[in-house]
């Protein structure tokens, strides 16, 4: 079981608060987190109550702007921009889909937040979907969390038997239906327009965009499309206001962020407030255990970007990882020791995100499998003189060509690891040599140990 983290006490909790809470109460398994009782007793649903009896939905939309508030799910648009480019559509029937996929396969950032505490996610949801005038709403889920299936489930069935969802909400005239939607396909179902197609049955590709799910989304309908836990967020907002939340984590996209941290010896999740340098974040886990030396940390998930040691004063925060070459993306963050290959790191991702790609366009389906092999080349002891050049090239072709998030970040373990670790790639293309010791059946170099 994936487990929270211990975090500085000064470190406000936003997303977490009421799973963290619950931790310390003995007869309450921390995994399952409150019922509704208990959550209300923790604040649950003010917020809704808030934005209904006194803000109104211009006034919603105006603190979640003021807040500042930004996607969680990896590319930072502003909420408040996506709520009032959908509400402002002439339609009848508009959607709000809550992205719990999860799409990384080895971060459970999303899973941990929809089985530790569903409400704040259903309250954001109601929130969003009254402020855009929206009746139904959808939470994508992948089948493997089971348990967030089962607490999600329960946790609507109470809210509408408590007024707070289904019909007639908190006696306004408002209603709304929300539904679990288990959805199964690949790597690609984070990016939105892949998972309204997805929902709608049809084949997970990208769309050209615009027009914005806001104007056309599932359906063709208006659609407001967040992460989980940016719908999370949104509660705290209402009930706190814009500007407590604006004063936490890094001024361009304030407040908390969930991190899976995987160090050298232990790992978990843990929420951190944005702008928090890498340091700490990695400092979470027995990081620096066992005499051994961190030489990369992988910021972003599968086509995260491959960061060295002297960069982990970066702040974990949009606009300062992008300048590195790093992204949020999944919200992992792995951190790797002297023994790891970073040539063959980096020929790992490229082939995980060559094996996800859709297919839809040329330069992802084709790009990333010829980037695959030429990485191959560099770890089997079978490189060619141009491949240095050619990795260059064909990362810029396949990233500025990209229709989706996917091609343009999908070249990030390649370009950073020419970036901050090219001697260690000559070593491969040029030497023959592994300084790792890890390639076969490539030499090791006699400076490796």
């Amino acid at each position: 079981m994936t487990r929270l983290l211990a975090t500085p006490a000064e470190w406000p909790r936003i997303l977490l608060a009421r799973a963290e809470r619950d931790i310390s109460v003995p007869d309450l398994a921390p995994e399952t987190g409150p019922d509704l009782e208990r959550a209300f007793t923790l604040g649950a649903f003010e917020g809704l109550r808030l934005a209904i009896d006194e803000l109104g939905p211009e006034g919603v939309i105006g603190e979640v702007e003021r807040a500042n508030l930004r996607g969680r799910g990896g590319a930072g648009h502003p909420a408040a921009a996506k709520w009032r480019a959908a509400r402002a559509q002439e339609s009848s029937r508009r959607f709000v889909v809550a992205n719990g996929y999860g799409a990384d396969p080895a971060s459970f950032t999303d899973m941990i937040l929809m089985e530790r505490d569903p409400w704040a996610i259903l309250e954001g949801i109601a929130i969003v979907a009254y402020t855009i005038r929206a009746t139904e709403a959808v939470i994508a889920i992948r089948a493997e969390y089971t348990e967030a299936i089962r607490r999600l489930d329960e946790a609507i069935l109470a809210a509408e038997e408590a007024g707070f969802l289904g019909t007639d909400i908190l006696e306004s005239g408002v209603n709304l239906t929300v539904t679990v939607r288990v959805v199964q396909g690949a790597y690609m179902l984070g990016e939105e327009t892949v998972l309204l197609k997805a929902l709608e049955g049809k084949r997970g590709q990208p769309e050209q965009r615009p027009p914005y799910p806001a104007a056309r989304g599932l359906f063709g309908q208006p659609t407001v499309v967040h992460n989980v836990a940016t719908l999370a967020a949104v509660p705290w907002i209402i009930a706190n206001g814009a500007a407590a939340f604006a004063a936490i984590g890094s001024p361009d996209a304030p407040g908390t962020a969930l991190v899976q941290v995987r160090g050298l010896e232990t790992e978990g999740i843990a929420e951190v407030p944005t702008g928090t340098p890498l340091r700490e974040i990695v400092g979470l886990t027995a990081a620096f255990g066992g005499g051994r030396k961190i030489k990369a940390v992988l910021v972003g998930g599968p086509s995260g970007g491959l960061l060295p040691a002297d960069l982990l004063d970066t702040p974990y925060a949009f606009e300062a990882l992008r300048s590195v070459g790093g992204h949020i993306g999944s919200g992992s963050v792995v951190v790797a020791d002297e023994r790891a290959c970073v040539v063959d790191l980096a020929r790992l991702l490229t082939r995980f995100c060559a094996d996800e790609a859709c297919g839809k366009t040329i330069p992802c389906r084709i790009g990333l499998r010829r980037l695959a092999e030429i990485a191959e080349r560099a770890t089997n002891g079978h490189p060619r003189p141009t491949d240095a050049q050619l990795i260059s090239d064909l990362c810029h072709d396949v990233s500025e060509s990209g229709l989706c998030d996917h091609e343009r970040l999908a070249t990030l373990p390649l370009t950073t690891g020419m970036r901050y670790f090219r001697s260690e790639l000559d070593d491969h293309l040029l030497r023959g040599t592994c300084p790792a010791g890890v390639c076969r059946p490539i030499a090791v170099s006699g400076a490796a140990h």
